[in-house]
């Protein structure tokens, strides 16, 4: 390599290396890939930001790195809430990955972030107001406020719409009716706080560095790289992706969990797939066939298995098309082939990179990649 050529790289290394990376992307498109690689070259640990992930158990449907995986780089926030927990919100996912991130600073280490949930990655690039006051408080009134959007959760789409019109019509008509659990949120921070929900946002929006994204940036200029491709191409890999969970053992898995953790539950008609990890893709979809009577016949046991099997494939196909929008709403105002930059360095990727690097869709990105791995 010519020496203008080195002086070029190294120059460029130092110039933007960024507090933190983030990736981003549909499930199965290879996030955990990209992180490790980057962790191995940039003396980076990861942090992962998935709301599933951080309860014990349910390693194949929730997709956790394999253990050949974590010895190539350290991994953090998985594995370490009681299945049992129904409460683990994501305030608490923020403060333990916020402190994380202090400690990684402290042993020069650079923090990759990998999602995943949207609002728990919301949750680390924005500073957002009306948790505030929620940083610092006692297990006793956490718990209190989780009970009350619980009992909200309770009365239905139509009341709790109907209760959010009259105390603050302008997030009301932001939200749809049926979106219980927001419209629940809304009604609890209005009542913890006095305030209208709409205002805290509006708040959040006029502070300094912020715009109409939300509020201002926690860590200035982070790396954020967008793995996508088109949906026909994701479809077929998380069609895929299913085939080789259900060769992995999925139904095991999801069995011995049903028997130690849900059955009773089932039986007393007090199941929960809206809450903690019950709500993770693969309990709904399998409901049938894990509460079929015992004198279910085979083949009717073998048309259950197959039902669930498809409607995991479809979920999991929704929740990719969720994650897409997600990232295309809350981070780009512009659309096209390369480089993004609201509100920093977002790069979009193919998957295909991981196998081929000379596949790379956007010279800067190229370019980018070259100097700084």
């Amino acid at each position: 390599m010519a020496a203008p050529v080195r002086s070029l790289q190294c120059a460029l290394k130092k110039s933007i290396v960024p507090p933190l990376v983030v990736i981003l992307g549909a499930t199965g498109t290879g996030k955990s890939k990209l992180a490790i690689e980057i962790g191995k070259r940039r003396q980076g640990e990861i942090i992962s930001a998935d709301s599933m992930q951080v309860y014990r158990g349910l390693d194949i449907i929730t997709n956790k790195v394999t253990a050949e995986e974590r010895a190539q780089c350290t991994h953090h926030m998985i594995s370490f809430v009681d299945p049992l927990v129904s409460s683990y919100t994501v305030v608490d996912f923020r403060n333990r990955a916020l402190a994380l991130i202090e400690d990684l600073y402290s042993r020069e280490k650079l923090p990759i972030i990998v999602g995943g949930t949207n609002y728990y990655i919301e949750s680390l690039l924005w500073r957002v107001l009306m948790d505030v006051g929620q940083e610092n408080e006692g297990e006793g009134k956490k718990g209190g406020s989780i009970d009350r959007k619980a009992e909200l959760e309770k009365l239905g789409g139509a009341e709790l719409h109907r209760r959010l019109t009259e105390v603050d019509p302008e997030m009301a008509s932001m939200l749809h009716p049926h979106d219980t659990r927001k419209i629940a949120r809304s009604l609890q921070v209005h009542a913890e706080t006095g305030v209208p929900h709409s205002h805290w946002l509006e708040e959040q929006r006029g502070q300094e560095g912020g715009d109409v994204l939300g509020g201002p940036l926690r860590y200035p200029d982070p790396c954020i790289f967008w793995l996508h491709a088109d949906m026909e191409s994701i479809d077929e890999r998380l069609d895929r992706r299913v085939d080789d969970m259900m060769l992995a053992g999925l139904l095991d898995e999801l069995r011995d969990f049903h028997l130690r953790f849900n059955q009773q539950k089932v039986q007393d008609q007090s199941q929960d797939y809206q809450h903690g990890i019950f709500q993770s893709i693969g309990f709904k979809e399998f409901h049938e066939y894990l509460t079929c009577p015992d004198e279910t016949t085979q083949e009717a046991r073998e048309t259950l298995r197959n039902q669930g099997v498809e409607n995991l494939k479809m979920a999991t196909r929704r929740y990719a098309r969720k994650q897409n929008k997600w990232v295309r709403n809350r981070f780009l105002k512009s659309e096209y082939l390369g480089l993004f930059l609201s509100p920093s360095l977002l790069f979009l990727i193919s998957p295909s990179l991981l196998i081929s690097p000379s596949l790379l869709i956007s010279p800067s990105l190229l370019i980018y990649l070259l100097t700084w791995l």
